[in-house]
């Protein structure tokens, strides 16, 4: 096995990213917080109506979502997420009201997609890790927006992604029949209905527990496996 060199630049870049994003979240005024709070929730809200475009059995996706909720709603995975996040803060003194929500968004922004899917199969077969390292510089820039006005939070999302990456990459030649095309494309389009769930959360439309709709990725690669 290689050195996953394109996960472990795309967690640098997100860090560095997250990094220079504090430092200028320091000098922004509470006014053009707000609005770039907007937009960010408006470019979240693009991205995952742009995702979710791509689903290829609508029924499907509607199934692994209704089941996802009743799973997450079940195990009450929001409420042991916020407990680890509060945890988490108490651990590196961080007095952030928004870290939760600057981890969560950026780990669905930067590990829920076909980029990041196809990234890691093709790094982990091929040894390529192109797709991956035009993946780490998107993830880089993202942060520096986000962690800007999400705070530390999206610094954290880091190891998730590390987790999540490697796994793929190091799975890549098991996984490479079983994800098929239109399975991606599935993975995307409820990657992007739960990102359009975070972008209403973010312009305060409407409150949605999207951490608890979480399951309906690994119950969309069931539906799509065993139907």
């Amino acid at each position: 096995m290689h050195l996953p060199i394109g996960t472990l630049i795309n967690a640098l870049t997100v860090i560095v990213g997250s990094l220079i994003g504090l430092f200028l979240g320091k000098s922004i005024p509470p006014r053009i917080h707000q609005t770039v709070f907007q937009a960010i929730g408006l470019c979240t809200l693009f991205i995952g109506i742009q995702m979710a475009l791509k689903v290829e059995h609508l029924l499907l996706l509607i199934f692994a979502l209704l089941g996802g909720a009743i799973v997450g709603e079940y195990f009450r995975l929001e409420e042991k997420f916020l407990a680890g996040c509060e945890l988490l803060k108490r651990k590196c003194n961080s007095d952030s009201p928004t870290f939760a929500q600057g981890l969560l968004t950026a780990f669905l922004i930067f590990c829920v997609g076909s980029l990041t899917i196809l990234g890691a199969l093709e790094e982990g077969i091929n040894n390529n890790p192109s797709l991956l390292l035009t993946k780490a510089t998107l993830d880089g820039f993202t942060a520096i927006a986000l962690s800007a006005s999400y705070g530390i939070g999206v610094l954290f999302s880091v190891l998730p992604l590390l987790i999540y990456q490697l796994g793929l990459t190091l799975l890549a030649s098991n996984l490479k029949a079983f994800l098929t095309p239109v399975l991606v494309n599935q993975l995307t389009a409820v990657g992007g209905i739960l990102i359009i769930g975070l972008g209403l959360n973010l312009l305060q439309i409407k409150e949605i527990r999207v951490t608890n709709l979480l399951p309906s990725l690994v119950l969309v690669v069931l539906l799509k496996y065993f139907l």
